[in-house]
């Protein structure tokens, strides 16, 4: 492997591994806070770094000329997926929240299987999903069954985040969509704040934990990104995003002592390899010679 493509991987993984400790070092926040006032907080930090590294006030002369409707739906779906996933952290073991939120773009790939042959990783998939609940203790202190519907509920937002953000991308605005989208998510979620906890928000010695989540989930994995999107394809780039549930895991583990069973690591590894497969038959099709 190439020194540049071999760095390119470093930074990918680097990426993850500063998004999954900032998911860990949320949930230690979770002790003190709730995980709204901490998503709040988190995206209000998040709105102000993404506009400094994009330079988005640039983008504000441009604002009334915008498709909203698109940009709208783009900013609710990141806005849910965020306090869903960070509801559905504060019930289950790290791993697992990744990992039946990883399903919700997985669902998006599989729904454009078109091959017979290619059901093997939603089968794949869905073994994962059943394997990943202790259906004997389904309630017990390391299962929750509601923190599991907003894992799932969470990966569903992130898919109609996929399909709506690739439908920004046609308004050629390039990553100052990603400014209002957290920028409005942040407005929208300020209410709902307020009237559950407002001291909460305003608790200044909270302020420098929640930036540091910000920055750890947002401005580091972003570049790291940028970077290696400059030398990884599609395919690699699929696939080095399919460890995401064991680094989430291995993160848990670590930073929090988050013990998940053998079967649940089967399970991820279910879902793991349901994404890679799906990626490499896409990159395979993409491929194809297509008639005209």
């Amino acid at each position: 492997m190439p020194n540049a493509q071999l760095t390119a991987v470093l930074f990918m993984v680097l990426s993850m591994i500063s998004y999954q400790i900032s998911a860990s070092f949320a949930k230690q926040l979770f002790q003190v806070l709730d995980p709204l006032t901490v998503t709040i907080l988190r995206l209000c930090f998040a709105s102000v770094i993404v506009a400094i590294m994009f330079r988005s006030w640039q983008i504000l002369s441009r604002l009334a000329h915008l498709k909203w409707r698109d940009l709208l739906c783009y900013s609710a779906a990141l806005g849910l997926m965020n306090i869903l996933f960070y509801l559905s952290l504060g019930k289950l073991p790290q791993g697992i929240a990744v990992g039946l939120e990883f399903v919700g773009p997985l669902g998006l790939a599989l729904l454009s299987i078109q091959n017979r042959k290619d059901y093997v990783w939603v089968l794949l998939a869905i073994l994962g999903i059943i394997l990943m609940v202790p259906w004997g203790q389904a309630q017990g202190d390391h299962f929750s069954l509601f923190g599991a519907a907003c894992a799932l509920g969470a990966g569903l937002c992130w898919a109609f985040y996929i399909y709506f953000g690739q439908k920004v991308v046609q308004q050629n605005i390039g990553m100052h969509a990603l400014t209002i989208a957290i920028s409005i998510s942040a407005l929208a979620l300020i209410p709902f704040g307020l009237y559950n906890n407002a001291p909460a928000l305003f608790e200044t010695q909270y302020w420098g934990k929640a930036l540091a989540i910000a920055v750890l989930a947002t401005a580091i994995p972003y570049a790291l990104d940028l970077q290696a999107l400059k030398q990884l394809s599609k395919m690699s780039y699929g696939t080095l995003s399919s460890l995401s549930p064991a680094l989430a895991a291995l993160t848990g583990l670590v930073l929090l002592g988050e013990k998940i069973t053998s079967l649940q690591w089967l399970a991820l590894c279910c879902i793991m390899l349901a994404s890679v497969g799906v990626t490499f038959r896409a990159v395979k099709k993409s491929k194809q010679p297509q008639n005209v």
